[in-house]
């Protein structure tokens, strides 16, 4: 999701195939990669007692976490070396990237329940980059609305995962929102924060991001899918299996609209 928000980011701007797209989703791809192996390098104690991660190569053992470690630096090194060739603000804000998820997001998560709130700011910063290299401003009003959209997904993207595992994360020794403040009341604040996510959407053709009207009623129509998908969070008893698919769907449908928006105004084609 973090190279496909690059990709939108850049192709919003400059709607066509070009090497320093590739380079800029290559890049990304690496970064997150190394970030999320980083991740389990740092909880591979906690990971060995989840059932959702305990067979994961270092729970296992199927590599040493030297290795681990080993390979998540190359990969977050490759992605630095490779987004330095697009400038150093592009480096810089990979490198931001992770520091936010491995250096804030990571431990906070052993702190305080909430640690989803503030670790959702890695995902401002990929759609930013790809803004920028694509030769935007970066104090854009437009990129600002696009990057609180990838923003306010995350938050809910990760609360109905916990939804469907949080009594793994208890046992896991970690503190959890199902605990802290009850399965039914976590349900209620995810669905706030779906309609937070679903009307930011609509927002983006009011900040400029499309340029035809049936663009911005198509977002309207995704936020209002997407609206009915978290409606049986409302309901009691709560659902066994809360729709955390329709969170992908949604800000995938976005980027596509927004993509498809920049091809229909350039009049053109991604190869043209």
């Amino acid at each position: 999701m973090a190279t496909l928000s690059a990709a939108t980011g850049y192709l919003v701007v400059s709607p066509r195939l070009s090497s320093t797209l590739l380079v800029v989703c290559g890049a990304l791809f690496l970064l997150a990669a190394g970030a999320l192996a980083l991740n389990e390098w740092q909880d591979r104690a906690v990971d060995a007692r989840m059932i959702r991660t305990q067979s994961r190569p270092l729970p296992t053992r199927s590599i040493t976490p030297g290795t681990g470690l080993a390979i998540a630096l190359a990969l977050m090194l490759s992605g630095s070396a490779l987004l330095l060739t697009e400038g150093l603000w592009a480096a810089t804000a990979g490198l931001a990237a992770v520091a936010l998820y491995n250096g804030l997001y990571t431990p906070l998560k052993r702190v305080t329940a909430f640690a989803a709130v503030p670790g959702a700011l890695v995902g401002m910063l990929p759609p930013a980059i790809g803004w920028t290299a694509a030769g935007a401003a970066w104090d854009d009003p437009r990129l600002l609305a696009l990057a609180f959209f990838f923003f306010g997904w995350q938050v809910p993207h990760f609360w109905l995962l916990l939804l469907r595992r949080g009594d793994e994360y208890v046992a896991a020794g970690l503190p959890s929102l199902t605990q802290t403040i009850g399965r039914a009341a976590l349900a209620r604040l995810t669905f706030v924060w779906i309609a937070g996510a679903a009307l930011s959407a609509p927002l983006l053709a009011w900040f400029g991001l499309t340029h035809s009207p049936w663009t911005a009623l198509a977002l309207m129509a995704a936020a209002g899918l997407f609206l009915r998908a978290g409606l049986p969070l409302l309901r009691h008893p709560l659902p066994e299996r809360p729709p955390f698919g329709a969170t992908n769907l949604f800000a995938c449908a976005v980027m596509a609209l927004l993509v498809a928006d920049a091809l229909y105004a350039s009049r053109g084609s991604l190869l043209h």
